[in-house]
């Protein structure tokens, strides 16, 4: 039988297990922060939705502000929820669920919202039951609005009376020691980022074709299928180790699986494909489980990783710190809310108010802005990024709009809101992250804005940065704006902004991301089209400013800037991403921002690969939908899509030439160790400036060269390029220009042909040169390691 161990007042108040729920062999502790509370009561359901609480037990304050309480006899798979009072709500003799009685205001003058007829999880239970937008609450005849306080009227009594115990997320009593493989170790310098979401990955019926349709493609012999209950889930993910190896991947980073807000049919206006609404920062998604029984999904994920590990693969994870899914105050109103974790324990801890307590929506855009002046939140990340490097083993994090986690009060206008837009490269949070991930040999990567300004390069040493700077110099240059000075800066791995960060591979390269055009698209659009019918719209937002242009309806003219945007990418100094789908052209139809779309549009058609014309594959069976023809057809064999034999070439290129995977720039290693970038003009004479559309680029090692022309000119252009040094030749490597097509546009090393003095290079083209050892062997590449 349940019973609550009793400490004494002195006990309780020198407490210190830590915060959530941890089963142990003499019972369940449980730990929540809420110092401006008056009273918590911790609850047992026997199920999820439509049950009362079996037990309930008085928790005990700590003089830290925590409420602890320890339970012996709760089974693994117990559910679990929390009601508290404080000043704007007194606990009163006789209350019970659904009662105004103690009723005060909706919140305290600190702007806390105490509320016991709202039932609450604890924000660090490692795994919850339902999200707030499950369409199971339609079973009971309910919706989402039954979780907001407030006085409006519904069904005949304020929103703030009704008692949410049937249908509030319970936190899960879990106890998860499934062993997970150790960690690969991939130095940074020497990574190459895959972003997908769960879903988009092998959600496709396509994925449980791959051996059929990857069959033709050298090194694909070890890919599997994916059993059609496995597709779209954790499981799945695992299962596509082999394929992003590969194609040439060392890290695979996931779009957020922490739980969220989200409709399991993807309903109108609750659909949350991309999942950046996170509802709680311990536990995974369940929807992505193949498994989910209570401990399911945490198993199932650890899973998932070890398959990576596995392979030699690392798992990074896209995280959301910068606000919740719990939302901000409804139709402007300062009385009500809808909160189900956070909040409802203490608001004025967890989330930044104005001085009229409404909730800041000002960084994020987002309804809500967690407090990161506010020691509980700094713990609350730090344990949560603890909690996924330790048990679930993950090897690195993106933070989401990460410059909300570095923002704190102007001490010159503490009290406006409106005026809280400093950024502080010392934030203890930022410094704090960094130092931990030094420790565990992890990864932390910024994106480093959010809607009060932009930090590339301003994080503290040792925080990577998703560099804004390379993606819209890059793109910029190579639809001819000869922005030639931003152009060989990025090239060069950004010097100036991130030789402070502790390497060129602190600089997180990128053409395209998650959250706008893919590659494909960024070729064949000049302005978003998300407008359109399902599935492939419609959607909201999205930038207007892409730095597009649709290469002037050209089909091969598209494929052949493609092949321009992967050349560029993986010759530049700093750590490449690539988005999934773009290996083989995938297309959003000109969707910039499907963030809402949980469509098969939207995920990998591996269909696309086994042949020269990839748009014309159908999108799935029975869909009337068809995917715009934005690319044509290839110059290769009718199985053959040119661009993923040439992104997969690029690709595991980079990982055989350390010349291409440098954490330090030219000239500050000694011993002659270095690897320089120089820059020439086509002829050689002088220097690249502002305005020249053609440059070349020198790749210096004591390794092996590479010399890079870039022709991003209307017209044809003739380089030249200096003798190859004693002993070597230089062969031909790539070349992105059609008739280079038949081909695929590269030939692998020491295989293409010798060539000397210069070469005319297409309009709209790249031309790459590799200097290996002379046929008769005469003089050997010295081999070198850091």
């Amino acid at each position: 039988m349940n019973h609550l161990i009793a400490l004494n007042e002195q006990e309780w108040a020198t407490a210190s297990w830590p915060l959530g729920t941890h089963p142990s062999a003499d019972g369940v502790t449980f730990a929540v922060h809420a110092p401006a509370a008056s009273r918590i009561q911790l609850e047992i359901y026997p199920e999820a939705l439509g049950a009362d609480a079996t037990d309930s037990f008085l928790m005990a304050k700590g003089v830290d502000g925590i409420w602890r309480a320890k339970v012996q006899g709760l089974q693994l798979g117990a559910l679990v929820g929390f009601r508290a009072w404080g000043d704007n709500w007194p606990y009163v003799e006789g209350w019970e669920p659904g009662s105004d009685l103690g009723f005060v205001a909706d919140l305290d003058e600190d702007g806390n919202r105490f509320n016991p007829n709202k039932v609450l999880f604890d924000p660090y239970a490692r795994e919850v039951t339902h999200n707030v937008y499950t369409d199971l609450l339609h079973e009971y005849g309910v919706n989402d609005g039954v979780f907001g306080t407030g006085g409006e009227i519904v069904d005949g009594v304020p929103r703030r009376q009704i008692d949410t115990g049937r249908y509030a997320p319970k936190g899960i009593v879990i106890a998860e020691d499934t062993y997970v493989s150790p960690k690969p170790q991939i130095p940074g310098e020497k990574s190459v980022i895959y972003e997908v979401q769960v879903e988009q990955l092998t959600g496709h019926p396509s994925a449980s074709r791959l051996t059929e349709l990857l069959a033709d493609e050298p090194g694909f012999a070890d890919v599997v299928d994916i059993p059609e209950e496995y597709r779209g889930t954790y499981k799945g993910v695992g299962m596509m180790a082999p394929y992003l190896k590969a194609i040439g991947m060392t890290t695979i980073e996931l779009l957020p699986i922490h739980e969220t807000n989200a409709s399991e049919t993807g309903r109108p206006g609750a659909s949350n494909a991309w999942g950046y609404m996170t509802l709680t920062f311990f536990a995974p998604n369940r929807q992505y489980s193949s498994d989910k029984s209570w401990g399911g999904p945490t198993r199932e994920f650890k899973e998932m990783v070890s398959a990576f590990h596995d392979a030699g693969l690392q798992v990074y994870l896209d995280v959301v710190y910068n606000h919740t899914a719990e939302g901000g105050n409804w139709n402007g109103d300062v009385n009500t809310t809808g909160f189900t974790s956070l909040g409802g324990f203490a608001t004025a801890e967890y989330y930044q108010m104005t001085t009229d307590k409404i909730l800041v929506d000002g960084a994020t855009g987002t309804s809500n802005q967690l407090n990161f002046s506010s020691e509980a939140a700094q713990r609350l990340v730090l344990d949560s990024v603890k909690y996924w490097t330790q048990d679930m083993q993950v090897d690195g994090f993106r933070f989401d709009l990460a410059t909300v986690l570095g923002r704190k009060p102007d001490e010159a206008h503490p009290e406006d809101w409106a005026k809280q837009k400093r950024f502080f490269t010392d934030h203890p949070l930022l410094v704090a992250i960094a130092d931990f991930a030094a420790e565990e040999g992890i990864e932390v990567i910024a994106e480093a804005w959010d809607l009060w300004g932009y930090e590339v390069g301003n994080f503290p040493r040792g925080w990577g940065e998703w560099n804004g700077r390379y993606r819209d110099a890059i793109r910029r240059y190579a639809k001819g704006d000869g922005n030639t000075i931003d152009f060989l800066d990025m090239m060069n791995g950004d010097y100036h902004h991130f030789h402070d960060s502790g390497g060129a591979q602190k600089t997180i390269n990128f053409i395209d991301a998650h959250d706008g055009f893919n590659m494909v698209d960024l070729v064949s659009y000049q302005e978003k089209n998300n407008d359109q019918p399902f599935p492939f719209g419609p959607s909201d937002g999205g930038s207007d400013n892409n730095l597009s242009w649709d290469s002037g309806g050209s089909q091969a003219l598209r494929r052949q800037r493609v092949r321009n945007f992967w050349t560029m990418l993986f010759f530049s100094r700093g750590v490449p991403m690539i988005v999934a789908g773009d290996e083989f052209g995938r297309t959003q139809n000109g969707n910039n921002n499907p963030w809402a779309l949980d469509s098969v549009a939207m995920r990998n058609n591996y269909a696309m690969i086994p042949t020269n014309s990839p748009h014309l594959v159908p999108v799935a069976d029975g869909l009337d939908a068809v995917y715009h023809d934005n690319l044509g057809t290839f110059e290769t064999p009718a199985n053959v899509n040119g661009l993923f034999r040439f992104a997969t070439f690029l690709a595991n290129l980079r990982q055989r030439h350390e010349a291409l995977q440098q954490k330090s720039w030219g000239d500050l290693i000694p011993d002659n160790r270095d690897v320089s970038y120089l820059f020439h003009t086509p002829t050689r004479e002088g220097f690249p400036e502002e305005g020249h559309r053609a440059v070349a680029i020198y790749i210096n090692s004591p390794g092996d060269n590479f010399w890079v022309m870039v022709n991003m000119t209307e017209a044809p252009i003739d380089f030249v390029v200096p003798p190859a040094q004693d002993g070597l030749v230089w062969r031909r490597l790539v070349d992105t220009a059609n008739w280079a097509e038949p081909a695929c546009n590269f030939w692998r090393e020491g295989e293409g042909m010798i060539v000397a003095d210069g070469v005319t290079v297409e309009p709209w083209s790249i031309v790459v040169w590799h200097e290996l050892p002379a046929p008769d062997g005469s003089r050997k590449i010295p081999v070198w390691k850091d």
